[in-house]
């Protein structure tokens, strides 16, 4: 393996999982992409496999690589000191200390094979993890994902204060939260919007009866509240069909939710879609019910594809994404009647969904991929200077 010229940069993403199907993990496969097809040395590299990969660009313009050999395993409860000391768990942990020792120097040598460059990390784990290893030939580069509000409710806030002002910047996702973490004493601050890894030439047709959610099944997307508001809207407009993409493990209970609610014949379980700018254009809404989000992919592209949107208001980078009465409808946090009236207001009007759909397209028109892919030169070239 060659150094890279002058002209052509060394660029690692690091993320724990980057093959699950998720709105990181496509950000940081189309960052790969396009930053491989204009010319640079490209590594997405996870540290844990996936359990359920999902097969993010057929003919990749990247290298690609996982270190662990298999995704974590829950390990069983300690419940007594002979639980601890049992010669099954210490020979657990001897293999998973090998296990890592392993993954460290595999990365290690990779890292090694450039005199400079880039190391992106895709989370706060990711830096984490990476920390105490040799890397600082490169320049480091820290994305949050999420939004502030979700890094002060978990771990995410510390482990960023404690090691984001160690790299060269930090990448934030709107502009409120990067004053947030500013003020958190992270410096470096700077904002950059996830790309967009499709751009139709075509407005979806928004003539399907069919409402789209796009998200694994979790808790913190609240399907019982979409589900819920979908039932009330569904009450006299009859052909309506609510499509949730994406798979997880609240499937069984979220088809109960439904059979309650007497729409069980309308709620229709998707799995993963392999074409995800197909599955847009099926449908006529897309509708986030989630706890908390940061700036959801889903809404991104769903606007792109002309496909007007309604969500609870639940972060500076949903308000971002959603203009209110222009290309979508917000609605206040787990408001459940009043994400079904906003549901009904949109399966009622032909026009309203024409027109917000339509705003909704140039509103997100300078996410496509070469407009940030320019942004992210610049943030090269300040780093440089």
């Amino acid at each position: 393996m060659t150094e890279a010229s002058p002209a052509r940069k060394n660029v690692f993403f690091v993320g724990i999982d980057v093959d699950s199907m998720g709105g990181s993990q496509r950000v940081l496969h189309t960052l790969a992409q396009g930053m491989g097809e204009r010319g640079h040395r490209v590594e997405l590299i996870g540290i844990r496999p996936s359990p359920e990969p999902f097969p993010y660009n057929a003919e990749r313009s990247y290298r690609h690589s996982t270190l662990y050999p298999a995704p974590v395993e829950p390990k069983a409860p300690v419940r007594t000191v002979g639980d601890r000391l049992s010669l099954a768990r210490r020979a657990e942990t001897r293999r998973a200390r090998a296990e890592r020792d392993t993954a460290r120097a595999e990365i290690e040598r990779k890292l090694a094979e450039v005199k400079d460059g880039y190391i992106v990390f895709g989370s706060p784990w990711a830096v984490d993890w990476i920390m105490p290893l040799k890397w600082r030939h490169l320049k480091g580069i820290g994305q949050y994902h999420e939004s502030f509000a979700q890094a002060k409710r978990s771990a995410n806030l510390s482990l960023i204060r404690r090691h984001y002002p160690e790299l060269e910047q930090t990448l934030v996702l709107s502009e409120g939260d990067a004053v947030e973490f500013v003020n958190q004493r992270v410096p470096n601050v700077r904002v950059m919007p996830n790309p967009l890894p499709f751009y139709p030439d075509e407005q979806a047709p928004l003539d399907t009866r069919k409402i789209g959610a796009v998200g694994r099944l979790d808790p913190i997307k609240r399907y019982d509240r979409m589900i819920e508001a979908f039932a009330e809207a569904h009450k006299g407009r009859e052909g309506w069909e609510l499509h949730l993409f994406g798979e997880g493990p609240l499937e069984s209970e979220l088809r109960m939710t439904a059979a309650d609610l007497g729409v069980a014949d309308q709620v229709v379980f998707r799995g993963t879609a392999k074409d995800m700018a197909a599955a847009y254009r099926e449908l006529s809404i897309v509708a986030i019910s989630s706890e908390r989000e940061g700036r959801p992919m889903a809404l991104a592209e769903a606007a792109a594809c002309g496909v007007p949107c309604v969500s609870f208001d639940v972060s500076g980078g949903v308000r971002e994404l959603v203009a209110d009465g222009v290309t979508g409808t917000l609605v206040p946090p787990a408001d459940v009647p009043g994400l079904a009236t906003a549901l009904g207001e949109l399966m009622d009007d032909d026009a309203l969904r024409q027109r917000y759909g339509s705003a909704g397209r140039e509103h997100v028109a300078h996410l496509a991929l070469p407009h940030v892919l320019d942004q992210w030169e610049a943030a090269f070239a300040e780093i440089e200077r």
